[in-house]
Order: structure tokens, then sequence, then C-alpha cells
């Protein structure tokens, strides 16, 4: 399919290096010998040469983007799940020059349970909808023809003060359960989120708080008219962004301009959703939230969007299946569910009432506490 208007895209130097960060636990498992059979080869005869860096623990790859001097590749690899992507963005965005860096292109290869950003990816792409070693397969010849384009990020911060930085999703209550819950089944693949669904449906529960959000355009379901300049990632480039001349420190973290202060009430222009009683609320940037799952079929690498689903309380447990199971062809919306509630946002902001419940930024757990992006 073409690419989306507004796209541009550039293309990696020929012959060109690639750093491939790989963790060998992920998924089932398999993460190095998939990369040695099936994009080795691939990459050898794209004149793709690759320095493979073998993570031991977590945290290695955050602290290894962060410190080391990565002028020597054209590109970074990240053969693994969704979970050590989120480890290298943050580790770059700890750089004092991540600027600079975040001008580097970052590719995603699946290797792990949950795949979402690649499928996500290869949807965009406008391949057909696969998994396994055909997805691996598709990207890795994504990452052969040296395309890459912007892909925006979105700035997460905490109660407790922590500032994250995202690129697929944040989300609190059932979907977060069903992919925490169910990490203790990650040897199966994708099929630990079916199994994880199963066992969180039975278990059903009620999660309180208050949702708030900046709609991102007064007629929905189009772009914003006029956006600040996005903070772009992707196959994923990060791209990056200028703060105001004179406003920011060099190497100072870009502003969160269209945030208050989380002690504060939230800006009289923004939607408070009137119900406090949630099943789970997502807030994810794009398509994919795993392999079989197309929650947000709207979503590109850089709409500049937050497309926010939730989900009342009140659902019945045959009605939450119906939902998931169209999720996997992403014909949930259709079903015209009272209960599910989609709006694309700008910003959004979730005050837990008790601290229940876990959330989960791009898969990873985080403590649970009113958070905003």
């Amino acid at each position: 399919s073409p690419p989306c208007p507004g796209d541009s895209y550039g293309v990696l130097p020929r012959p060109c290096r690639a750093l491939v960060l790989l963790n060998p636990q992920s998924g089932a498992g398999r993460a190095l010998e998939d990369f040695q059979a099936v994009v080795q080869p691939m990459l050898a005869e794209a004149d793709i040469a690759t320095t493979v860096f073998i993570t031991e623990r977590p945290h290695h790859a955050h602290e290894k983007v962060r410190d080391e001097d990565l002028s020597q590749w054209d590109t970074l690899v990240v053969m693994a799940g969704d979970g050590l992507l989120y480890e290298v963005v943050n580790g770059l965005m700890e750089r004092p020059d991540w600027e600079d860096t975040m001008k580097k292109p970052l590719c995603i290869l699946p290797g792990g349970s949950g795949n979402a950003l690649a499928a996500s990816i290869n949807h965009y792409a406008g391949n057909d909808h696969v998994a396994k070693k055909k997805l691996l397969t598709n990207c890795a010849f994504i990452l052969c023809k040296g395309l890459h384009t912007q892909m925006d990020l979105v700035s997460l911060s905490t109660a407790s003060g922590k500032r994250l930085f995202s690129f697929l999703g944040f989300g609190w209550g059932f979907i977060s359960d069903v992919d925490i819950d169910s990490e203790k089944y990650r040897r199966l693949g994708n099929a630990r989120f079916t199994l994880g669904t199963l066992q969180c449906l039975a278990k059903l529960r009620v999660y309180q708080g208050r949702l708030s959000y900046l709609p991102a355009v007064p007629g929905q379901g189009t772009p914003p008219p006029h956006r600040d300049p996005p903070v772009p990632i992707t196959n994923g480039q990060v791209g990056h962004v200028l703060p105001p001349a004179g406003t920011e420190a060099a190497g100072a973290l870009p502003a969160d301009s269209l945030l208050v202060p989380l002690g504060q009430p939230v800006p009289a222009h923004w939607t408070v959703v009137p119900e406090e009683e949630f099943v789970t609320v997502y807030a994810i940037y794009q398509s994919h939230l795993g392999t079989n799952l197309l929650l947000a079929p709207a979503a590109r690498l850089h709409d500049g969007c937050i497309h926010l689903f939730y989900l009342k309380a009140g659902i019945s447990r045959v009605a939450l299946l119906k939902l998931f199971l169209a999720m996997a062809r992403g014909t949930h919306l259709d079903l015209n569910c009272p209960h599910l509630r989609y709006v694309p946002v700008r910003a959004f902001r979730l005050e837990p009432r008790v601290a229940t419940g876990i959330m989960t930024v791009d898969g990873e757990a985080l403590a649970c506490e009113p958070v905003q992006g």
C-alpha cells in the first residue's frame, strides 16, 4: 500500500553497520537461533555488517545504549520482544546527546512472545497479517531495504516523579493483567495471551479511577489540524524535535507542553470521563497490541495521536470475550458494544482511586499510581 501522506522515507547507507541487541531469553527462547538461521543470511546478502550484543540480564541493553559511543553503527536493531525496545528507547533518552542519538534509525525484529511493534510495522507496510517466522522475514526484509521513517514517542509522567518514553502503549486493568499474569506462559509464544485472557475473564475485576483527556480534534477521527512537531521514533526511526529557541538547556528533555502538573486539576478544555469504574483503560499509539490483536486499526506511525480505549464496568464476560475475538481482525468497534469507548486524543491522565491493579507501559509492569502522557 502507498505510504501515508506526509511520510518521507530515508534509506540506510550501503554498506551498512548494524548493532543488534538480542535477548536470548525472550519469547520461547529462540531469538538467537532464529537470528542466525533467518536474519543473518539476508543481512549478509544486503551488505549489512552486524555486531551482535547478547543481553545477559534486565537493563543490560538500557545501560549499553545509554553509555556507549554509538557512532560506529548506522542503525540499532532489537531482536526480542517489545520490552527490550522499551529499554533501548529509554536508555537513549537518558543520554546527554539524546537529540542527536534519537536520529539514528531503530529497527525491531520480532523475537519475543509480544511483538506488537513488529506486527504494526508489518501492517503499515501493507503486508498480509502474518506471525512467527513469516513476520520475522518481513521485518528483516524492511531492514535489508534500509527504509526508515519517523515514529511518535509518548512522554509519560507518574506521580512519583518518573519520566518514561513509550512507543507502544500504556494500560491499566484487564489488558495489563493479561499481559503480566501470562508472563509465566511465555514459552507458549503468542498463545500465552489467549490463556491469560481466559484466566483473567474468570476473575473479572473492576478498577476505580478518574480518566481525563485532551481530544485530538473537535470533530473526532481526523488528524489534528495544527499539532506541535511530533517527537518521532520507528522501523523504526527515532526522529527528533527542536524545542522552541531559548526554552531549554542543551540536552534537556522535551517539555510536556500539553500537560499541567499531576497535583493540579486538568485544564478546562479537557474532557473528564463521567464514569469512574473501568474494566480496562488502554492508550495505544500503534495499530497492534500483539500479533493477533489489532486494537487501533486507524493508527499510523506518526499521526500525532494517542488512541484511547476504555471499557466501562458492567460488561458481561461473554461480551468481553466477543470483543477480544473480534480484536484479532480489528472489527471490535463494529460490534457497537455500549461499554467500549474509543477516542483519539493528544494527551490523557489517569488517576486510580486506590493503588490496585497493574499498570503497564510497552508491556512492562509499573506501580499503580496517577500517570499522564
